[in-house]
């Protein structure tokens, strides 16, 4: 049996017809459109790391408006950039990584506020902000109707039902209303302060990042070449640099600076780093040779 892909997008929700025409309604431009800026210019993720606890010097900014999933993956990009990992090591050739929140935890926040944003309020973004001591994750609109603060977390209606399923069914999340009590599950398991969670006009989920010194092990657990070259922690581009070459053995410099959205230079200036402390190596000829993990 085959099946015409109107009827599948039909099916997935994302299209309508009108008047004989085939449509994509806003589901679907929301996921398939490749520049949303052009469409919706409130649909961004705006990520920004400050410097302090205050919203008044801006270190790193970077605005994702490209179709939703997209935008979500470089919101945890942009997140992995600047949250800090330490390395442990239990005996197996491959070495534990623990980031200072649990990545899965934030990523669950980014694609709820993607979920649950009310997208008729178009004077914000979502923004994901990184302080000193915090990591606050918002998303513009008050609570559903039928949603208070007592029973939030607990109860769950969807307001945007066809973006959440969808979600679901790419597998960016697992069971619809359920966030809420996993991500402070995550939390729990790694012995950090519940998610404290405000309502004024936006929803705001705030992530409280560990004190510095607790990011920076003591007790042997890193090797000699972490605690003695790297001064016991992984600068935190150099770690999403390394995982990602990790994931792409082979990758050439060139396509590591787009990914990461990261100048050339600053690129090569972190490989030589990464290399000459033996974490990557090089491998091939010049043209068609690229980087691999050591681990």
């Amino acid at each position: 049996m085959v099946v015409s892909v109107p009827t599948i997008l039909q099916n997935l929700g994302v299209i309508e017809r009108q008047d004989g025409k085939v449509l994509f309604n806003n589901t679907g431009i929301l996921l398939f459109a490749k520049n949303l800026e052009h469409i919706y210019r409130h649909t961004a993720i705006t990520c920004v790391l400050f410097k302090g606890i205050n919203r008044v010097n801006i270190l790193d900014r970077k605005d994702f408006n490209e179709d939703i999933v997209t935008s979500v993956d470089n919101a945890m990009l942009f997140l992995k950039q600047h949250i800090s990992i330490r390395y442990e090591f239990d005996g197996s050739p491959k070495r534990i990584e623990i980031p200072e929140i649990p990545f899965e935890a934030l990523r669950e926040a980014v694609i709820n506020a993607v979920c649950h944003r009310d997208y008729f309020e178009k004077g914000a973004n979502i923004m994901v902000a990184i302080f000193d001591d915090r990591v606050e994750i918002s998303s513009p609109g008050t609570l559903v109707k039928g949603i208070n603060k007592k029973n939030f977390g607990e109860k769950s209606i969807l307001r945007n039902a066809n973006i959440a399923s969808l979600f679901h069914r790419m597998g960016y999340i697992e069971k619809m209303g359920t966030g809420i009590i996993r991500m402070q599950d995550l939390m729990k398991k790694s012995g950090l302060t519940p998610i404290q969670f405000e309502f004024d006009g936006f929803v705001t989920a705030i992530f409280e990042r560990p004190a510095a010194e607790d990011n920076i092990p003591d007790d042997g657990k890193l090797n000699g070449k972490l605690n003695g070259k790297l001064n016991g922690k992984l600068n935190p581009e150099l770690v999403v640099l390394l995982d990602y070459i990790a994931n792409h053995p082979g990758i050439q410099a060139n396509d590591i600076a787009v990914s990461l959205q990261r100048p050339i230079d600053t690129i090569h200036k972190q490989i030589r780093t990464l290399t000459k402390n033996e974490f990557i190596e090089r491998r091939g000829s010049r043209k068609t040779g690229g980087y691999f993990s050591c681990s």
